[in-house]
């Protein structure tokens, strides 16, 4: 038997770091966005089916992103139509994950799992979370987005109060140690339940 976790979290909540101490603790991990870059790359299966919709999209074999992105600005049925093709590719691939996966415990990275409905296919739903001003400032300090894209980006999620009210359990990734604690209560949990099914 297997447990299923759905792991959650908005931009810069530390939803990267949280993924990779469920995997240190011997959990498979499968990451929704690493299945969308999987798919547009040269070969990936959303490649032709996004050619036919969006042929200027495709560029040297792969999907871009940026050109995605353009075709959404220009036309507000794209992006209906861009998840039409997407959406059950990755329903795809995060099925075929599960299927060959080997740990007691899969974890599901969706940074949308509550928009889509993912919590009703999980036994569990963790989100990920830190105080608003500790979010912006890990945000800003990569250095890929001024603030306004930031707030654009923060303003198109679900409000955090809003996923920590939904999710089973919160993880708050204030410190790594921190984190990794309530990781380890979680899975031990989740081992838990295992037995008692």
């Amino acid at each position: 038997m297997t447990f299923l976790i759905g792991l959650t979290g908005s931009i810069g909540m530390g939803k990267s770091t949280t993924a990779k101490l469920f995997a240190d603790e011997g959990c498979a991990v499968w990451d929704a966005d690493a299945a969308v870059h999987r798919l547009y790359a040269p070969g990936g299966a959303a490649v032709e089916p996004m050619r036919a919709a969006f042929p200027q999209a495709v560029i040297d074999g792969a999907v871009s992103r940026d050109a995605l992105k353009a075709a959404i600005s220009a036309d507000r049925t794209a992006l209906r139509r861009i998840e039409t093709i997407v959406h059950p590719l990755v329903a795809d691939d995060r099925q075929a994950f599960i299927a060959a996966a080997t740990a007691d415990i899969i974890v599901l990275d969706i940074p949308l799992l509550f928009e889509g409905g993912g919590q009703r296919m999980v036994d569990l739903t963790v989100c990920v979370s830190v105080p608003a001003e500790i979010q912006r400032d890990r945000v800003l300090a990569r250095g890929t987005m001024t603030e306004d894209q930031f707030e654009m980006i923060r303003a198109k999620q679900m409000p955090d109060a809003e996923k920590r009210a939904l999710a089973d359990r919160v993880v708050i990734t204030d410190t790594l140690d921190h984190a990794r604690q309530q990781v380890r209560a979680i899975v031990a949990e989740a081992r838990e339940k295992l037995k008692d099914a």
